[in-house]
């Protein structure tokens, strides 16, 4: 009864609030929209300026809501907090008694690098096991990597993980041999497999960081509301080395208090799933959130791509409560370390949130909120095609008035007087400013809220806050053209169905200037030809036209000096652009930090070749293989077995030397074999390199 209550009452809460909303959004766009229309020479009285006003009042509405939920959150914060939201129906005490229930915590990984990456879920196993909770969680590796050097590595270090934590049976590996339907399918499998012996699941990606308090806070949190299915944390992005990742992770640490308290005020409990650093309830999660595939045209057919958002819809649909909970501090991520990567991670983004318009429009019994949340994801990537839809708009706008003559009854108007063409540039300078309003008062909210909550000393003192502010600010001025157009040529892919290679992320190479030339050069011819084209026609367009077209055309510097380790620890030696979480003591930072530093001892060989000579690991992966049916041994394994020993490894393509690497016989036979080598052999040289570094 009191749940049901509670549901009552924050569902009340959030219908003011979403309404208030749109009222808000509503309106300054009508009032935007009429201004853009005196500004319009012929006030919309042709098709060109129909489309110019149509584009802009959605691209407004987009902008405007990122303001307003920022707004919200500096109110929110203000009055000091949300006291209707999920951690302050309880008290620090009642929530710190509750007890904990059985819990898995998956890390699904693919192509990922295994030191780091493992390193990051020991420093969370070690924060536990310190809080003394460690009974009550179980940790799962969940590998859908390809490559046989890297998922060996995977089982190696695992195994070794496991006996240094004194972790076995509560410590598991398991990689799919069938790579389905992406992550969503890889969590699926473990769900089928070992997901009834759970009340609870923690999903972390590989560059997920999640401190002990925070994840026996989330445990109890759900044992005390049972009407929560998902239950999403706000992670904070660090360890960032370039300066790229370190503007990054400013803007997001700094930035993301007002927005994600704003948007956990609209929000409340129909919040959205962001895939990682969130607990679901296992059960509920199992029988409602399976994903069946798409079943429309082109992108809008097959697995779906991003199932976050749509596994959050599907636990609404249900009856279950989602939230976002911005009070549950001490959980992290990383951010890619440079343009190029950030682009490439956004590529695949773009497609899978795409998909999410058939099922905004076909999905039944979606709630109105996660629709919403369906629609914003697929603005996030649209709207760069419509703001260069725009532009092309008003550019030919422009050249019609200034190559064709006064028409004075223009396309689209009807009657017996002419229409005249007006301009009014005070108009349109008070357009621009309330669009310039809306992208950067936020930025300068947040920095009023660290002054009011004493907050800027975390961050380097508050002139060198203010200085870190103006720089991602600038940044984000040169990018946003970048990003318009890469993000305009993903959407047409995804659109013509283009077939996209999934791969690991980047963490460590900065971009080189062959590179940034061949991915950019397309940006610069655009930025530099449409800029002359605006100098031949108006000398006022021109200027209009120089916030776009610089940025393109400095894309190729921007983006290699962005990419730089070096500018990145120049600027954090003298405090810019630092962070609360680089100054203070936070233990399973800490620990992970240490953990990744530590040495590979095992790096004289690769690790098939490890697998095939050391005692120890043979063992291990002959352990973890299988036994593939004869007929199969005799028609591919036998004379994949006689190359390897003959040639080496690379002499066999990478699926013949996965299956090789999963057979138990094919494994025991090449070990024994290949310590059998002539000297002057590949193995015999392996061997030689083996005993090497043992010696020494």
């Amino acid at each position: 009864m009191g749940a049901n209550k509670a549901s009552h009452r924050w569902r009340h809460i959030a219908g003011i609030r979403r309404v208030l909303l749109i009222v808000l959004l509503a309106g300054q766009t009508l009032a935007a929209c009429y201004y853009l229309l005196g500004v319009l020479p012929y006030h919309g009285g042709t098709w060109l300026e129909l489309a110019i006003l149509g584009l802009f009042a959605l691209l407004y509405t987009w902008i405007a809501v990122g303001f307003w939920i920022a707004v919200f959150g500096f109110i929110v914060r203000l009055t000091g907090g949300d006291r209707h939201s999920l951690m302050r129906r309880h008290s620090a005490e009642t929530i710190a008694k509750t007890s904990l229930a059985r819990t898995a915590v998956v890390m699904p990984v693919y192509h990922e690098p295994v030191h780091w990456t493992l390193s990051g879920l020991k420093a969370v196993y070690r924060d536990l096991e310190r809080r003394g909770q460690i009974e009550n969680f179980d940790f799962f590796i969940l590998s859908d990597s390809r490559n046989p050097d890297i998922w060996l590595e995977e089982q190696a270090a695992w195994q070794r993980l496991a006996t240094e934590l004194g972790a076995e049976g509560r410590f598991f590996y398991r990689r799919r041999s069938v790579n389905l339907n992406y992550k969503s399918g890889n969590i699926a499998d473990f769900l089928r497999r070992w997901g009834k012996r759970y009340e609870y699941m923690v999903v972390l990606d590989a560059d997920s960081l999640i401190s002990g308090k925070t994840v026996t806070r989330m445990v109890q949190l759900m044992e005390l509301e049972p009407q929560v299915g998902i239950l999403q944390t706000n992670p904070n992005i660090i360890n960032g080395q370039s300066l790229f990742a370190r503007i990054q992770q400013f803007a997001n640490r700094f930035y993301s208090p007002l927005f994600s308290t704003g948007l956990a005020a609209i929000q409340m409990g129909d919040a959205a799933f962001w895939g990682h650093n969130a607990i679901l309830r296992v059960r509920p999660f199992m029988r409602y959130c399976g994903l069946r595939k798409l079943r429309g045209p082109g992108i809008f057919g097959g697995p779906i791509m991003s199932h976050d958002f749509v596994e959050a819809a599907y636990m609404g649909r249900a009856g279950y409560e989602v939230w976002l909970e911005p009070g549950l501090e001490e959980s992290f991520e990383e951010s890619p370390p440079t343009l190029t990567d950030e682009l490439m991670r956004d590529n695949r983004w773009a497609k899978g949130n795409l998909q999410h318009f058939w099922l905004l429009i076909t999905a039944p019994g979606i709630r109105f909120a996660h629709r919403m949340a369906f629609l914003n994801g697929i603005m996030a990537y649209v709207a760069s095609p419509l703001w260069l839809l725009f532009l092309a708009c008003t550019t030919i706008e422009a050249a019609r008035m200034t190559l064709s003559p006064i028409d004075y009854f223009p396309e689209g108007h009807q009657g017996l007087f002419p229409l005249w063409p007006e301009w009014r540039p005070e108009w349109a300078l008070a357009l621009a400013l309330s669009t310039a309003a809306l992208l950067f008062l936020p930025k300068f909210l947040a920095l009023t809220d660290a002054l009011l909550h004493r907050l800027s000393s975390g961050f380097g003192g508050f002139l060198r806050l203010t200085l870190s502010v103006l720089l991602e600010i600038a940044v984000s001025v040169l990018l946003a053209p970048l990003r318009m157009l890469a993000h305009s040529r993903f959407v047409l892919a995804a659109l013509l169905n283009v077939s996209l290679k999934w791969a690991g992320q980047n963490r460590t190479e900065e971009t080189t200037w062959s590179e940034a030339f061949r991915s950019q050069m397309w940006g610069m011819l655009i930025g530099a030809g449409w800029s002359a084209f605006a100098w031949s026609l108006d000398r006022l367009f021109f200027f209009w036209s120089l916030p776009v077209a610089i940025p393109l055309i400095l894309a190729v510097p921007t983006s290699v000096l962005l990419s730089r380790v070096s500018l990145g620890q120049w600027m954090k030696r003298r405090k810019l652009l630092l962070i609360p979480e680089e100054q203070a003591t936070i233990e399973v930072l800490r620990d992970s930090t240490a953990f990744r530093s530590e040495i590979n001892t095992d790096s004289a060989l690769r690790p098939v070749e490890r697998a095939i000579l050391s005692p120890d690991s043979n063992r291990l992966h002959v352990f973890l293989a299988r036994d593939h049916k004869a007929a199969v041994r005799r028609r591919t394994l036998d004379s994949s077995v006689r190359r390897c020993l003959s040639e080496g490894p690379d002499a066999l393509s990478s699926l013949d030397l996965s299956q090789l690497m999963q057979d138990r016989r094919a494994l025991a036979q090449l070990h024994q074999q290949a310590w059998r080598a002539s000297p002057e052999s590949y193995w015999g040289q392996c061997i030689k390199r083996l005993a090497h570094s043992a010696d020494s």
